[in-house]
């Protein structure tokens, strides 16, 4: 990979999209392309399109997505399922039709099924049911997986799935309905701590979550980028779990709440 490579990040100010293009401005890269949601809409196909057209990348970093915590994707799994589905598949589609040979697509670990063995392996994927709490979100991006490996098939593309574990980082999302376990933990923290009040958390602190800090897998799409991988799914994890009552534990620590 040439450094002056015109790649393609989508979602390029998002928690993930960022630490990817960081990471790629540190490693020397220095044809970076990246559109905010103003300027293109990438749930409308024809933007894609003609974006693809005129700014010609060799290459498509997918970094853009519909996200949001339990509470979100258990009252809005119309918008998780629908916009994530058009958003990718605008990506990939017209990454495809545009001659573009390398795609790399993030998705998210919750693909994989609610009761699946651990440590997951991409195999286990679609051999059982999802977790209901985020099933719609996880069927977007199941569907993107599967086109990318529908493209490496028939078209012998290097198109790339990299599924990461929870992540955890700079530009996250700490507003309460609608971010993930960490942050959102983290400012019920915060806040007990400032107003001296107790901290309410949901659930019996029993289920096991793995996390990772965001520009380690920045390292991860870095690698994906500098080398043709030889499948078409990879995990993306730190390899330690714990439980969310021993997060819980690790933030009060450090609050001092």
């Amino acid at each position: 990979m040439k450094k002056d490579t015109k790649i393609y990040i989508a979602g390029h100010r998002g928690m993930v999209g960022s630490a990817v293009w960081r990471a790629l401005e540190k490693k020397g890269y220095s044809n970076l392309l990246g559109e905010i949601s103003a300027e293109l809409d990438l749930r409308n196909q024809h933007e894609v399109l003609d974006f693809y057209a005129t700014e010609k990348p060799a290459v498509v970093i997918d970094a853009a997505a519909r996200v949001g915590g339990i509470l979100a994707n258990k009252d809005f799994p119309y918008q998780f399922l629908m916009e994530n589905m058009q958003i990718q598949n605008n990506l990939i589609d017209g990454a495809l039709k545009s001659g573009i040979e390398k795609f790399i697509f993030l998705g998210s670990s919750c693909i994989y099924p609610k009761y699946a063995p651990q440590p997951l392996k991409e195999e286990y994927l679609l051999t059982d049911s999802l977790e209901p709490t985020n099933e719609w979100y996880a069927i977007a991006k199941i569907t993107g997986v599967k086109t990318c490996q529908a493209i490496r098939n028939q078209f012998n593309k290097d198109y790339v799935s990299l599924m990461p574990t929870n992540l955890y980082g700079y530009f996250d999302n700490f507003d309460l309905e609608t971010s993930h376990v960490l942050p959102a933990m983290l400012r019920k923290f915060h806040e007990a701590k400032t107003y001296n009040t107790p901290v309410k958390l949901w659930g019996s602190g029993t289920p096991m979550r793995e996390f990772l800090f965001v520009d380690d897998m920045a390292d991860a799409v870095v690698y994906a980028l500098e080398n043709e991988l030889s499948d078409y799914l990879y995990n993306v994890g730190s390899g330690k779990d714990i439980t969310i009552k021993e997060l819980a534990e690790t933030i009060q620590k450090v609050t001092g709440h």
